[in-house]
């Protein structure tokens, strides 16, 4: 299966994760899954740290490979597919990741109860 990690369940996995569900870090340390971060998720950890509303390492290839995790890049057709979505949510990361999602087959680990408004598959 192919995991794509909502932004706070990839700071859980990395630094608490008694934080995710049973079924959440099942999924996330199955290796037959590949999980993905996406580029927006460092955007989104950048901006909260600057804030102060976030303390978490800048992510880089050393942090992603340590976790097991691949890195899915932002692409024009990704911005694109946001465009098509309805406004369920209007948090432009988590926007981002459900286009992302949806045109990569992926699904979601998250809790965010607004993500499940759209036509993604999720886990939690």
């Amino acid at each position: 299966m192919k995991i794509l990690l909502d932004t706070h369940a990839l700071v859980w996995a990395a630094v608490d994760p008694d934080r995710l569900s049973e079924r959440a870090e099942e999924v996330i340390v199955d290796s037959r899954n590949d999980v993905y971060v996406s580029a927006v998720s460092a955007w989104e950890i950048a901006i909260k740290r600057a804030k102060g509303l976030l303390r978490f390492p800048d992510l880089d290839d050393r942090v992603l490979r340590a976790l097991r995790f691949m890195e899915l890049p932002v692409s024009i057709h990704h911005g694109s597919a946001v465009g098509r979505l309805p406004i369920h949510h209007r948090d432009p990361f988590d926007r981002m990741l459900v286009a992302q999602a949806r045109s990569e087959s992926m699904t979601i680990v998250t809790r965010d109860s607004m993500i499940t408004a759209y036509d993604v598959r999720t886990c939690w």
